[in-house]
């Protein structure tokens, strides 16, 4: 299958994106973003249309002479897979160049979902996906892969992640895995940067330059964005954010990380701890309603719990949010994102949750006068991380 090259980007990759960033585009206005003579660009746009990476769209309004010829990128001409592995469920979705879905398919990462099984899943759903299409592999470019972390980048492994419901999530050497399974070359990144990624993608006419992504479930994931490109620090640790001391004093989630940590607070695992431990100690969680047992209290039963009224539930969640706030105003003042996006099973349970942290955030920006920046839940929601990730590989390509 086709292989996508990493490297300096060429004159010709740069046009290409240009063109990518606006349906419809005219010779005109692409000149006035490269310095190449108008010769120049009409032979690149030549070469590029002969090729198939685009295609004319039509005619634009004349200024006096004739009417401009439209570009827009051929959406046809290649495809990419987008790879989500989170401790819940996985994605995988096939896109075309202008990162539409074509296919898309979810499966539960339970107790059977090693390594080597979702390798394998993933390797009969891509067949099936291109012969549903009707795609030939070689058309395919890449997979990008949008993984829970810590990982390395470089080596293409998932190091040694928490929370997997099956064994064997451990130095997993998932890059050679799926290009052996698969024939695609595969990229591999963790799973907030894809999922940021994706986002800056769907406004990507908005120009924004710094922005912040935070998802917020099973455990707490952040990423951002400076100057338009992902910061990646000298270790590949999504996870640090949960590791933000919030109270000094405060508890450990499991026993471990530190004392007083986010997560500890505002995470699925807390909320679920919490209620359990009220439950075990014969407190009354349940309003006087039929009764669930501490050890079958999961977050489905306190969601709709909350769903329903339950005013011990009801505050236990804005809690969590109010902490989730704290952490939120600590990155806000220290990395002055323009946006941020909120992503996650908790931020998506209840608006509750979701409009308690922004107003503590709010509350606590430090330049709030001057700097205001705008909260979203994003575009793509749960499929942010997958098509993040073929994002990823579109942008690594060249022509």
């Amino acid at each position: 299958m086709g292989k996508h090259i990493k490297g300096v980007t060429s004159i010709k990759k740069a046009v290409y994106d240009r063109i990518a960033m606006q349906d419809d585009i005219s010779k005109a206005e692409i000149m006035n973003e490269f310095q190449m003579t108008s010769s120049s660009l009409t032979r690149l746009l030549e070469e590029m249309t002969n090729e198939g990476w685009i295609m004319e769209s039509g005619f634009g309004q004349s200024t006096g002479g004739r009417r401009p010829i439209l570009y827009r990128i051929n959406a046809n001409f290649r495809y990419i897979f987008g790879l989500d592995i989170s401790r819940i469920y996985s994605v995988l979705g096939l896109y075309d160049m202008r990162m539409q879905p074509l296919a898309m398919v979810r499966w539960s990462m339970d107790e059977s979902m090693t390594p080597q099984r979702l390798v394998q899943h993933v390797q009969q759903q891509v067949a099936q996906m291109l012969a549903e299409q009707g795609i030939a592999p070689e058309l395919v470019i890449g997979m990008g892969v949008g993984a829970v972390g810590p990982l390395s980048r470089e080596q293409g492994k998932i190091l040694n992640p928490l929370y997997f419901a099956a064994p064997g999530w451990k130095d997993v050497p998932l890059r050679r895995w799926l290009e052996e399974a698969t024939g695609l070359s595969v990229t591999l990144e963790n799973g907030a940067n894809t999922a940021l990624t994706g986002e800056h993608w769907m406004v990507r006419d908005e120009h924004i330059q710094h922005m912040l992504y935070v998802h917020v479930g099973t455990g707490l994931r952040s990423a951002m964005m400076s100057n338009g490109h992902v910061v990646h620090g000298a270790v590949d640790m999504e996870g640090s954010i949960g590791q933000m001391i919030i109270q000094t004093d405060g508890p450990r989630l499991h026993g471990t990380g530190n004392y007083g940590a986010l997560e500890a607070f505002a995470s699925v695992q807390a909320l679920e701890q919490q209620v359990r431990a009220r439950s075990k100690m014969g407190r009354d969680v349940w309003n006087g309603n039929v009764a669930v047992k501490p050890e079958a209290i999961n977050f489905t039963t306190l969601v709709q719990s909350l769903e329903t009224g339950n005013d011990y539930i009801k505050e236990i969640f804005a809690q969590s949010a109010a902490y989730m706030g704290i952490g939120l105003a600590n990155l806000i003042n220290i990395l002055h994102p323009e946006k941020i996006i909120l992503g996650g099973v908790l931020i998506n349970s209840h608006d509750l949750f979701y409009n308690t942290a922004i107003a503590v955030a709010e509350q606590n920006i430090y330049y709030s006068n001057s700097y205001r920046p705008v909260f979203s839940k994003g575009i793509l929601e749960e499929n942010a991380v997958a098509t993040g990730a073929a994002v990823m590989v579109w942008h690594e390509m060249d022509l």
